[in-house]
């Protein structure tokens, strides 16, 4: 049986990604009471009409000692028939006060003696048991809600059984290093095309990009280097079931070098996983592609 447990801050995205999930075919409950997973899950299991994918949310709307003791229960969760992953889902503080504000919703820790931005802050402390358990960390500060839906559909849908969904992306340092990354790498080492004028206008897609990189030996020694390292390493995460992987590539601008870098790992990790996403950060046009063998379901 397989069972999601999606949480987060509120504002952050939950029910978006639990309403994908059940267009998926998962049987969804929000906001389950903690205390009513165990018995769900062994009716579960053991009914005879048992439900083989099964999503729940669980939220800062239960109560604070429960959640404390996340931990305990997810160590009695586990059971060789059961597959459980966490999604958790997050964004800056600024952009959850300006969507509460959009949606003039009420905080479910806010207070007549509580602001909107501590309820953020402490509900943020209040997760944590469960956030530090997560299999898969998603920022949605720079995701709108259409972005959201097709990355819950590729990551769940786009992999099979115990296959690792792998996600490349590059990034500027200049805007921050994405949040939810497993790996980092800096590739600002390298020769920047930008400051040929002739290439600036151009990105790490683009062929006068590539050849510009491709004619520095250190690209192609970084790219070997990285290539041996990840194809050592994330076969032993796949070997302890883990479900996602995360591999940012930053330059200054997210624009040239780690554009390229990120396409080229994912050109060469394609052929070792079914499900290979690269990301580009800084380039809206290029947001997310899926490269895996395996189609999301529509």
């Amino acid at each position: 049986m397989k069972l999601i447990i999606v949480s987060g801050r509120s504002g952050s995205g939950k029910s978006t990604a639990l309403h994908v999930l059940e267009d998926l075919g998962y049987y969804c409950i929000d906001n389950l009471p903690i205390g009513l997973l165990s018995p769900l899950t062994r009716e579960a299991m053991n009914s005879s009409e048992a439900r083989q994918h099964i999503a729940v949310s669980i939220d800062a709307r239960n109560l604070s000692g429960d959640i404390a003791n996340f931990e305990t229960l997810y160590n009695q969760l586990q059971h060789p028939d059961l597959s459980l992953e966490i999604i958790y889902l997050d964004a800056a503080d600024q952009m959850l006060i300006q969507r509460f504000h959009a949606t003039r919703r009420k905080h479910p820790l806010s207070t007549p003696e509580r602001s909107l931005s501590e309820a953020i802050k402490d509900e943020k402390a209040l997760l944590e048991p469960i956030a530090r358990l997560a299999d898969l960390h998603i920022d949605t500060t720079e995701r709108s809600m259409y972005e959201l839906r097709e990355m819950v559909r590729e990551r769940i849908a786009g992999r099979g059984v115990q296959q690792m969904a792998l996600l490349i992306q590059s990034f500027g340092y200049k805007h921050g290093v994405p949040v939810d990354s497993d790996f980092v790498f800096d590739v600002r080492c390298l020769p920047n095309p930008y400051w040929d004028t002739s290439l600036r206008g151009y990105t790490g897609i683009d062929a006068p990009i590539q050849t510009f990189l491709e004619a520095q030996p250190d690209t192609a020694r970084m790219l070997g280097d990285l290539q041996d390292f990840l194809d050592r390493w994330l076969p032993s995460f796949h070997n302890v079931n883990r479900s996602y992987m995360t591999v940012a590539i930053g330059c200054t601008g997210g624009q040239h070098r780690s554009v390229y870098m990120a396409e080229q790992l994912a050109a060469h990790f394609v052929t070792r996983f079914n499900n290979v996403q690269v990301r580009h950060t800084e380039l809206p046009e290029h947001r997310e592609t899926s490269l895996g063998e395996d189609e999301a379901l529509p």
